[in-house]
């Protein structure tokens, strides 16, 4: 492509010399010469310190490391992108290489343009198909999948490093078939094994409907892990240890792993590779709100639900430690609010601010003339069943502070990562909470490590 302009090109820059000798005294500073670079522009220097910290850890980088290969990656993209318009439609793709991503090399079907490649500071590799024949072919193997069986080839790309496109089968005839019915020439696909079937992702988040076995709906409270499993808090009233869930969106989700009620209102569901815990609560118009601990707000203080039928409503804490009689038996422990509920919000999530109460238990009215609720406050439902809050920002209960900081005592609010004594022992806080009776540091491991 380049050659087809070399005649212009210099006789262009002898145009240019001829001025510039010309007008020597008046000459200006080549204004490209004050350009700010690839990385200043992309603001690589203000990279936030977790994504550094995130590089380091997964990639296997140093701090300075890391810092070098996002400015290595800022000019490789504005080079590589300046040489696929020079290149046009000879350009066969571009990519990085090294733990810096110090080299970058830039493909092309035209032996001619390996010289502008390297003036530019990039590797030239010269290949047999464009990125359009690849792109074209990766359009063909599209078209074909809608009528085609793809479960056992579940994946297709164009790969520039190999100049092909490749389908990812685990059987070679699924891979095979979908070549074939798109009509994709074998010069310019393989089919490469694979044993992995992709799925989709979905996040867990207080507030969202879920299912219990394909038919009545409730909806999640809180977000939560038990060790490496994840999973949510919920109301014990909506399933039994067993009972199956789908998702906001019907895909199998999980299985009650334990639930109590009567007596109490409290159940947890482990969920399935597909789902994440969040730190988050559904809020106002859909907005995610925050979860940074669970201390227990007073009376009188505000608080707001969040539900799958009524969505975000608030208003204040009425009383603690209330005893309800449903039909199927009497609870206590719960907290009475003057916020409004309506069926299927069972389950969801009450907070204050930024702080965890409970889940919806259950309650009186509708949102429409107002009514009474309960819930089941979230701290005794962890401590229950061992669970760790899914929380944001705050301190990394990683990072300890100084053994025996404090002197635990209930009533005391204590943040991730505080440290205190108890009977002569130094404990960590692991989840944000407001320490009750019956949670001492020995006998609460879901709040408390021994350090």
């Amino acid at each position: 492509m380049l050659r087809r302009h070399a005649t212009a090109v210099c006789a262009a820059l002898a145009t240019v010399g001829a001025l510039a000798l010309a007008g020597q005294a008046t000459a200006h500073p080549d204004p490209a010469a004050a350009a700010p670079s690839a990385a200043e522009t992309l603001r690589v220097d203000r990279t936030s310190p977790a994504v550094l910290d995130a590089m380091g850890r997964d990639l296997g980088l140093t701090r300075a490391q890391a810092e070098q290969r996002l400015v290595n990656e800022a000019r490789a993209g504005a080079t590589s992108g300046r040489l696929q318009a020079a290149l046009g439609e000879d350009f066969a793709g571009a990519w990085v290489s090294g733990a810096d991503s110090g080299r970058l090399t830039v493909a092309t079907t035209d032996p001619a343009d390996v010289r502008a490649i390297t003036a530019r500071g990039a590797r030239a590799e010269v290949v047999r198909h464009t990125l359009g024949e690849l792109d074209a072919a990766k359009a063909r193997l599209d078209r074909a999948a809608r009528t085609t069986d793809t479960r056992d080839a579940p994946v297709w790309y164009v790969d520039v490093r190999s100049n092909s496109v490749v389908v990812q089968a685990i059987s070679a005839r699924a891979g095979e078939k979908l070549l074939s019915a798109a009509k994709v020439d074998r010069a310019v696909a393989r089919v490469d094994a694979t044993s992995q079937r992709p799925r989709a992702l979905y996040d867990l988040r207080g507030g969202d409907a879920y299912y219990m076995n394909g038919s009545g709906r409730c909806s999640v409270g809180f977000p939560v892990t038990k060790g490496t499993q994840q999973g949510f808090a919920t109301a014990g009233h909506c399933g039994r240890a067993g009972t199956t869930t789908s998702g906001w969106n019907q895909v199998a989700q999980g299985t009650f792993q334990a639930s109590t009620f009567p007596g109490r209102d409290m159940a947890w569901v482990a969920v399935n590779a597909q789902w994440t815990s969040t730190p988050y609560v559904k809020g106002q118009g859909g907005a995610n709100v925050q979860v940074t601990g669970s201390t227990q707000q007073p009376v009188g203080a505000s608080v707001c639900r969040s539900g799958s039928t009524t969505g975000w409503h608030c208003g204040t804490i009425q009383q603690h430690n209330t005893s309800v009689t449903y039909p199927e038996g009497t609870i206590s422990g719960v907290t009475r609010t003057s916020v409004c509920a309506e069926p299927g919000d069972s389950g969801g999530s009450y907070i204050s601010g930024s702080q965890a109460q409970g889940v919806t238990s259950g309650g009186s009215g509708n949102c429409s003339s107002g009514g009474t609720t309960f819930h089941q406050p979230i701290n005794p439902l962890l401590q229950t069943y061992g669970l760790t809050l899914k929380t944001a920002g705050g301190a990394d209960p990683g990072e300890p502070g100084e053994p025996g900081d404090t002197t635990w005592a209930t009533g005391g609010v204590y943040e991730a990562g505080d440290t205190v004594t108890y009977d002569g022992a130094s404990y960590r806080c692991l989840q944000a909470h407001q320490a009750q009776a019956g949670w001492e540091p020995p006998v609460a491991p879901s709040l408390w490590q021994r350090v």
